[in-house]
């Protein structure tokens, strides 16, 4: 399988040769579409990068009736359970905005009540999970550059 999910995220590497900001925007776009799509293809470019890495995914873009925001990814990486927030930014890198840091206080807090709900709607309350941040930097013209922060953060 692994060499399936290799290959695979060979592709998906490939086709973000040249970053993944979208093509410039054509008269009458939104640039809140620019972000989503932008949004979409690091969270695939990040789905991919995991399972090349041996993650078991299990659910993406999960969304607790309720609760707000979601989830991106969430996959087993060993017997671990890991909650994956994605972050994406495109454009020059800059060293005192990080995509990591875009997490907050609250974001932690959103992401801790979802991840709650999601071990309890499965019964799994005696699984080991964490929580885990991928942040990709994507220039436009280069390959995206990837961070994974395994245990970034605790639900504290």
């Amino acid at each position: 399988m692994r060499v399936f999910s290799t290959l695979i995220f060979g592709l998906v590497e490939w086709a973000a040769r040249n970053g993944f900001a979208p093509e410039p925007a054509a008269p009458g776009d939104r640039p809140r579409q620019s972000r989503h799509l932008m949004g979409i293809r690091g969270e695939t470019f990040a789905y991919w990068y995991l399972r090349r890495a041996g993650y078991v995914m299990v659910g993406r873009n999960f969304r607790a009736p309720g609760l707000k925001g979601e989830i991106d990814l969430i996959g087993f990486d060993g017997d671990v359970l890991a909650f994956i927030e994605v972050k994406t930014r495109t454009g020059k890198p800059n060293a005192s905005a990080l995509p990591e840091d875009a997490i907050t206080t609250d974001k932690r807090r959103f992401l801790a009540r979802m991840a709650k709900r999601f071990l309890a709607e499965r019964k799994l309350t005696g699984a080991h999970w964490r929580f885990d941040v991928l942040a990709i930097e994507s220039q436009t013209g280069r390959r995206p550059l990837v961070r994974l922060h395994r245990g970034a953060f605790t639900d504290q």
